[in-house]
């Protein structure tokens, strides 16, 4: 049996390919997989973006393997570090992450790519949330979909399971980019080298604060970022990198981010 999930890197991008023909699904070993990976990017500080993408040119992720499910594996089972597909429950991710959506995106596929920072797509992916049809409950995308897309189209799709085209999702903003098919690699593979460029402590910074302020008022959250309270702000601001900024402002350069 082939390796279900598939990584290279090239310059602190990691890619990280499911495929697991037919559907790209999760069973219970590839999530714990998927969990090693992610755990793996996160603490390791020459990586500094990750793309996630599937196999082929149909399915990005179909979600929770059913078949698998049929065979014993259980839904409420260990799916390892991060919980379903690494990253949805993966603590301290403060590394952008992009999503390659290169086909249909369902289900647990779907909550995969609503845990990733941005999201390209295909001219022909399509998306959904059709737990409902199998008498169960979309649970990330429960809690993430209504904040990302207007009330009443996330609740569409989570009572009823309607799948959007790609051209919906981009137009209700949870789709970056649409692309053709040709395209959508090179340009993930663009955006992360740019990403991958760029200062990693502000974007750690950035992901911290995004994530504990989504719980917080908006005063809460500034006072624990004007008094430093967040470890990744209190990092940043005791940093090389913090000076390297202001210098190459004043020098009229490039700066050089050292992630220190």
């Amino acid at each position: 049996m082939s390796d279900p999930i598939r990584t290279r890197h090239d310059g602190g991008v990691l890619e990280v390919v499911i495929d697991r023909p037919k559907a790209n699904a999760i069973d219970l070993m590839t999530s714990r997989a998927l969990g090693v990976i992610f755990r793996d990017f996160r603490d390791d500080p020459a990586l500094r973006v990750a793309i996630v993408s599937g196999a082929g040119e149909k399915f990005f992720c179909a979600g929770w393997d059913l078949k698998a499910a049929a065979s014993g594996d259980a839904v409420d089972g260990d799916y390892g570090v991060g919980g379903f597909g690494g990253l949805q429950e993966l603590r301290d991710l403060n590394k952008p992450v992009i999503s390659a959506v290169n086909g249909i995106c369902c289900g647990g596929g779907l909550e995969i790519a609503l845990s990733t920072d941005l999201i390209l797509a295909a001219e022909h992916a399509t998306f959904a949330l059709p737990e409902i049809r199998s008498g169960t409950v979309a649970d990330a995308a429960s809690i993430k979909l209504p904040k990302r897309i207007p009330y009443h189209i996330a609740m569409d799709m989570l009572l009823t399971g309607r799948w959007l085209d790609v051209h919906d999702a981009h137009r209700w903003g949870f789709v970056n980019e649409v692309l053709p098919a040709e395209r959508l690699m090179e340009r993930a593979w663009e955006l992360a080298r740019l990403l991958a460029s760029g200062p990693p402590l502000v974007y750690a910074a950035i992901k911290e604060i995004v994530r504990e302020a989504e719980g917080s008022t908006f005063q809460t959250a500034m006072n624990k970022i004007t008094k430093r309270q967040f470890a990744t702000v209190d990092r940043l601001y005791s940093s090389e990198d913090q000076l390297e900024g202001a210098r190459a402002f004043a020098e009229k350069r490039s700066p050089i981010w050292k992630g220190k």
